[in-house]
Parts: C-alpha cells; sequence; structure tokens
C-alpha cells in the first residue's frame, strides 16, 4: 500500500511527496479509516513507527478551512520537546493548507502565548499544565474541540498531571472524538479510557514492550558507577561505529555527572540536556546533536520520548531502568524507520532486578557481553553506594531493610487491644445490657 491508496488530499500527498514518505506504516494503514469514521481510537505502537502521523493524517484530511478563533482539535502531550516537534511535524505536512498550528508549554512567557492563541487557532498542541493555565486565565476557550488527542498518556500520569487530565476532560465538549496513542498501556491508562472514551476501538500493531527487531540489544555487569563511566570511555574510544550517540543517566544529577565525565574525556563532543536546564540551551543542545555537531547527547527518561533526531546509532543505558517501560523508549530512539541500531544496558549486581522485568515484557533475554580486558573496574563508590552499603558483588541491604516485615504485618498482642472508651461504663452496659442513666437533680 502506498499514501495515494489512502483518500488523502492533494495538498497532503504533495507534502508526503515532498518529505519522501511513500508508504504508510502499519498503525497509519490501521487507524486512517477508523478516525475517519469518528469512533474513538486507542491506538498502542512501538516507539518510531509513525504513530504521531497516524492521527495527523486522518484528522487533516477532514479538516476544513475556519475563521473560528478556538481550537478545533487539541492535542495533548506531556513535555515540551514534545510539543516543539509536534508542531513541526504539523507545519510539514500543513505546508499546502491554510491551518493555523500554535503549541503553548510551561517555561515561557503566558501572556505572549495568550496574544498568540487570541489571533486564532485551529489545531493547538499544549502541556496540560500551560494549557489549564490558559483557560483559567480565560484566555483561551475550549468550546469549539471537536477532536482530542492524548500523546503518551501514562508519560503524562507518571508525571502527576491525572488531575489536570480530569479537569480537561470537564472542560471540552461532551460530544468529541477521542483518540489517544501511546507506545505502552498501565492500568490508570486502561481506567481512564474505560471512564472517559466512548466505545473505542483498540488498535494494537505489535504486542506491548517488543522493542523494534532492527536493534541489537546487549548488556555488561558492571560492579559499580566509576567502573561504568570507564567502560563507556573504553567503548567511545574503542568502537568506530559509535558516530551518533545518546546517553542516558538515572537523573538530572546523574546525566550531569556524567556529562562532566565525557567532557573531560571528549572536550565539545557531548553535551547533556535535561528539565533543570533551559529551554534555549535543550533546544540549542538538541540540533547541535541533530545536525552533527556534537558526538552525543546525555539525557534522562523525562526528555526520552520528546527526542526525534534521525540517525541515532546507539543508545546506551549507563544504568538499569527500573521501569521496563522506560527501557522500551529509551532504546526506541534508534533503529527507527529502516534504519538499524544498538542499545547497551550496564546491569550493576542491584539492577539484575530491573533488566530480568525488561527481559519479561520483551519476552526475550538481553545478551551479556563480557567486560574488556583493557577497561579498567575502579574499587572507588560513590556516596550513594557507600550509603546503600553497596561493595560490589557483596551487595546487601542495609541491616534496617535486611529485617524488615514490610509495612504490613502481624501487631504486638500489646497493639491489638480496641479502645473502648469509658470502661467502667462499658462494664456496666455489659451487666444490665442497658445504660442507665442518672436522675435529674430537682
Amino acid at each position: 500500500m502506498t499514501f495515494d491508496t489512502l483518500a488523502l488530499t492533494q495538498p497532503l500527498r504533495d507534502a508526503l511527496f515532498d518529505l519522501g514518505y511513500t508508504q504508510p506504516t502499519p498503525i497509519q494503514q490501521k487507524a486512517f479509516s477508523v478516525i475517519l469514521s469518528g469512533r474513538d481510537v486507542v491506538g498502542i505502537a512501538q516507539t518510531g513507527t509513525g504513530k504521531t502521523f497516524a492521527y495527523l493524517l486522518p484528522i487533516l484530511r477532514n479538516l476544513k478551512f475556519s475563521k473560528e478563533k478556538d481550537p478545533r482539535v487539541l492535542i495533548v502531550v506531556p513535555t515540551r520537546e514534545l510539543v516543539i516537534q509536534l508542531v513541526g511535524e504539523i507545519e510539514k505536512l500543513t505546508k499546502y493548507m491554510t491551518v493555523r498550528v500554535e503549541g503553548v508549554y510551561g517555561g515561557t512567557n503566558i501572556n505572549t502565548q495568550a496574544k498568540t492563541v487570541a489571533q486564532g487557532v485551529d489545531i493547538l498542541v499544549a502541556t496540560p499544565g500551560r494549557l489549564l493555565d490558559l483557560v483559567l486565565n480565560r484566555a483561551l476557550l475550549l468550546r469549539s474541540v471537536k477532536q482530542l488527542v492524548i500523546d503518551e498518556v501514562d508519560e503524562m500520569l507518571n508525571l502527576g498531571f491525572r488531575s489536570q487530565l480530569n479537569s480537561l476532560f470537564d472542560l471540552i465538549p461532551k460530544k468529541r472524538q477521542n483518540l489517544l496513542f501511546s507506545a505502552t498501556m498501565t492500568e490508570d491508562v486502561d481506567e481512564m479510557i474505560h471512564i472517559f472514551f466512548n466505545g473505542p476501538e483498540v488498535i494494537e500493531v505489535t504486542r506491548m514492550g517488543t522493542p523494534l527487531e532492527r536493534i541489537r540489544q546487549t548488556a555488561y555487569r558492571v560492579p559499580n558507577y566509576f567502573t561504568k563511566l570507564n567502560l563507556l570511555e573504553h567503548l567511545l574510544k574503542t568502537d568506530e561505529s559509535m558516530e551518533k550517540v545518546l546517553i542516558f543517566g538515572a537523573s538530572k544529577r546523574m546525566a550531569d555527572r556524567i556529562f562532566e565525565f565525557l567532557d573531560g574525556k571528549f572536550p565539545d563532543q557531548f553535551s547533556v540536556t535535561h528539565s533543570n536546564k533551559s529551554q534555549n540551551f535543550r533546544m540549542q543542545a538538541v540540533q547541535k546533536f541533530e545536525d552533527g555537531t556534537l558526538r552525543g547527547l546525555v539525557s534522562t527518561d523525562l526528555l526520552a520520548r520528546g527526542l526525534d533526531v534521525s540517525d541515532i546509532t546507539h543508545v546506551i543505558n549507563v544504568d538499569t531502568p527500573d521501569e521496563p517501560e522506560n527501557y522500551i523508549h529509551r532504546i526506541g530512539r534508534t533503529g527507527r524507520a529502516d534504519s538499524d541500531g544498538a542499545s547497551i544496558t550496564f546491569v550493576s549486581d542491584r539492577e539484575v532486578e530491573f533488566r530480568t522485568q525488561i527481559e519479561t515484557l520483551m519476552g526475550k533475554e538481553i545478551p551479556e557481553l563480557p567486560l574488556p580486558d583493557d577497561s579498567l573496574i575502579s574499587t572507588q563508590l560513590t556516596e550513594e553506594e557507600r550509603e546503600a552499603g553497596y561493595s560490589g558483588k557483596n551487595y546487601m541491604p542495609s541491616p534496617t531493610l535486611r529485617h524488615s516485615q514490610g509495612a504490613f504485618h502481624e501487631k504486638k498482642e500489646k497493639n491489638k487491644k480496641v479502645n473502648l472508651g469509658n470502661a467502667t461504663k462499658h462494664r456496666r452496659d455489659m451487666k444490665y445490657k442497658k445504660p442507665i442513666k442518672k436522675r435529674p437533680k430537682k
């Protein structure tokens, strides 16, 4: 099947031709006619399989010219990076159409965004927090929304946007089409679909958690953090195929540490991006990584879904993510479209359980490679490793946790007593079977 076989308008065909796209992906083929029919849709597909175009193409196919100022299509995403990326994709597809598209997100002047939106918009892309701020300030009305798209909803729930999403459902018209697209599904997402969606059709291209087959996955067992850094340096020095490398740290603090180490070993070849960096800094870092000025970029899970950089050769997980879904999103940055990719994960002894959970989700094992002979094994521990009582392969939980019975355990006998209030009154009631009332004084 080609895009010519879909019922696309000529402006959309011309835009796709300019972009070099000729064949729709499986998720785009299956979702197109269903979305056109007006039904609610839940789309599940791997990262990098064209989920964005899967809902944009039918939406733009049906979108008519209008002078109405209030948005008719609302797309909600979890991060600023995704807003910027999505606005760019829509602008590419509407190159030969008259469509007003705007993106709003936190971290920028809300008054400027309010003035922009007031001029009129057809498609609004927003993060939940800034969207509600504009609505509560009466700078934006959602009375004309006909289609609501929630992209990466599981990540929004993880970031604590549940209350904002619930408020959003109450603010937009009841008569609307709901579209939800994600790479993974959780129980919380299922609950939201059950409450707010109207008999949605589920389109699942591949089993949830299955990574792209084009990604070559490997893992190394590494005793501690500083050995991980030594191994990272060794791989970057010896593997010439690592031309465009995306490196993940467990936190913003860890990402900064990794970058400081790499910047000392490979000056001006790497940068770092996370939510503590300014918007301009983040955008410049991603742009330099995209155009090849930088060899690598260090990031966190929060920005994993907002990075749409082409031709990433390797994804390196300096830590093993504690959520299996995050692993899927991380490695999904490489091996996109028809390109091959590689992912490398460093697994310490206390991260073995996380690796097992990932393999269970994928239904396959991650091959393990021996540490290179030239890689230096360090005995130095970080402050966190020392506090956790971590000592390489002899890692044991701290004494306070080792004998813990958990949060739910049998009460001690002295704590099983029930507070009956006034003991004398209770004994009297038990004896006479009814309370004795005092006579009123004369």
